[in-house]
């Protein structure tokens, strides 16, 4: 086992990480920014070191001086996280490189699994279904065209590098596959160095279900069950649960051993994400595989009552995975909701400043991972989630109730919440009775210009609820909400 783990990230997932280094007896070392300098994880961590200024590509992202420290405090072993250098292979390979451990895949399954295309062909050679479309960039717009007009429209067109859905547009038609194929090019160069392209047919209404993996380097492999990550806003997940409640158990089994399939197609061990995309009729097709520890790792964990990150650390130093798949069972229904520092009334824009109260809910079946406190300043520098809540029952009916409960006991002052934007979309009829998909915020009126009525009523039912817990005034009036719509900050979100 390692004696010292430099964690290369910040936030609540760093604090995550850090907890889990101190229960297994390892020392925790932090790395923090300037803006960083009393974070939360900053404050945990056994030992904390400076890396750098505020932007995230000075400190964050600059992967010389992280290997740098952990050469200098001789750590055994990094871990990642999720975001910044978790899936960089060539950060991946320069901590191989180095002599020290990398708590996560091989940069050659990151390689592999990171280029749309690629791994597409790979998949569908290893009998995972993927949606119809290209295994190989498309090289110029009129091959484009022909290729979609034999897939049949409505298409997209992605960047095959891409991911948190950039490099991503919905084509209709020929027309406007002229009027965006450049356009698409171009967003791709910027955002990911790389401009190849590829299609996909668009899937109408598809609910977005991903499975949890393992593997060892013993080339033994479990899968954690489904999680449905269906709530989302452009892309960004918001609300996430597992068991699916659309998901029954003869889909269960074929869509988990397809997501093994996929992991061993790419030599994978640690822990990893195989992401499917789900039609009405439970088909499913394979989207991507996420090569690291997902946001909403604390379903799974909860479900199944095996601590992921643990697991991801004693697979890096070279045990064999603790348990088999025999060992694995479904014990309860699992919900987690993400806290945002963010103004649900000014385009779910990001809300920047200094915490004054920051107190969480507690109870049976409540946990919270945060990654803020009293005191914690919010930055423009990084993602704005300052905590997440998940909560566990013996049904769905009974966890909605009591994150419903939770929600309305968190007291977060000094800053803009989407505290009552939850609120509201854990109590729509709808999303109790799992009548959902992809667009359902949407389709619900939650993220529209012409926000319906009824949602801006249950949204500000929500925010007088959490003011009045507060004892402040809210500012939210329902002839306010319709400024809220689809026209998001640009950030990679997961």
């Amino acid at each position: 086992m390692f004696n010292k783990i430099l964690i290369a990230n910040r936030g609540e997932i760093a604090v995550r990480v850090i907890r889990a280094c101190k229960e297994l007896g390892i020392t925790a070392a932090a790395v923090f920014s300037d803006a960083d300098r009393t974070a939360l994880h900053t404050i945990l961590a056994d030992e904390s070191y400076y890396i750098g200024p505020s932007q995230a590509s000075a400190s964050y992202l600059n992967k010389e001086k992280i290997i740098e420290v952990a050469k200098q405090i001789n750590a055994d072993a990094i871990h990642p996280g999720y975001g910044f250098l978790s899936e960089n292979p060539d950060f991946i390979k320069l901590v191989e490189d180095s002599g020290i451990i990398f708590i996560g895949p091989s940069s050659a399954s990151v390689k592999m699994m990171g280029n749309k295309t690629e791994a597409r062909a790979l998949m569908k050679m290893n009998n995972v279904p993927i949606v119809p479309g290209t295994t190989k960039p498309i090289k110029n717009a009129e091959e484009g065209i022909q290729r979609s007009l034999e897939i049949g429209f409505p298409v997209l067109l992605k960047a095959s590098a891409g991911g948190g859905g950039k490099g991503m547009r919905r084509i209709n038609s020929k027309d406007e596959f002229i009027d965006n194929y450049d356009a698409v090019k171009r967003e791709s160069a910027k955002a990911f160095a790389n401009d190849d392209v590829y299609i996909e047919k668009l899937i109408v209404n598809p609910r977005h279900i991903e499975v949890q993996i393992l593997g060892d380097k013993f080339g033994n492999y479990v899968h954690l069950f489904e999680r449905e990550c269906s709530i989302q806003r452009r892309h960004q997940k918001i609300i996430e649960e597992a068991p699916s409640p659309f998901v029954d158990d003869v889909t269960r089994d074929n869509i988990t051993r397809s997501a093994l399939n996929a992991a061993k197609a790419c030599s994978y061990y640690n822990a990893g994400t195989i992401e499917f995309l789900m039609d009405s009729e439970k088909n499913f097709y394979f989207l991507e595989m996420n090569t690291r520890i997902q946001v909403e790792h604390p379903v799974t964990e909860m479900i199944t009552s095996r601590d992921l990150v643990k697991e991801q650390i004693r697979i890096a130093s070279g045990e064999k995975l603790s348990f088999t798949q025999n060992d694995l069972n479904i014990h309860c229904h699992a919900i987690e909701v993400r806290i945002y520092a963010e103004d649900p009334e000014n385009n779910f824009l990001p809300s920047t400043g200094m915490i004054g109260n920051y107190s969480e809910p507690s109870g049976f079946g409540v946990r919270v991972d945060p990654g803020a406190c009293s005191g914690s300043t919010v930055t423009m520098f990084y993602d704005p989630i300052l905590s997440k809540l998940i909560c566990w029952d013996s049904s769905r009916e009974n966890v909605i109730k009591k994150a419903l409960r939770a929600l309305s006991e968190f007291n977060i002052t000094g800053i803009n919440t989407n505290l009552a934007f939850l609120i509201s979309v854990l109590n729509n009829k709808n999303f109790i009775e799992g009548n959902f998909d992809i667009n359902f915020l949407e389709r619900e009126g939650f993220l529209l210009s012409n926000l319906t009525n009824q949602s801006a009523n249950e949204l500000h039912r929500a925010a007088t609820i959490v003011a009045g817990i507060l004892k402040l005034k809210t500012n939210v009036v329902p002839e306010k909400l319709p400024k809220i719509h689809n026209d998001w900050l640009s950030q990679n979100y997961e």
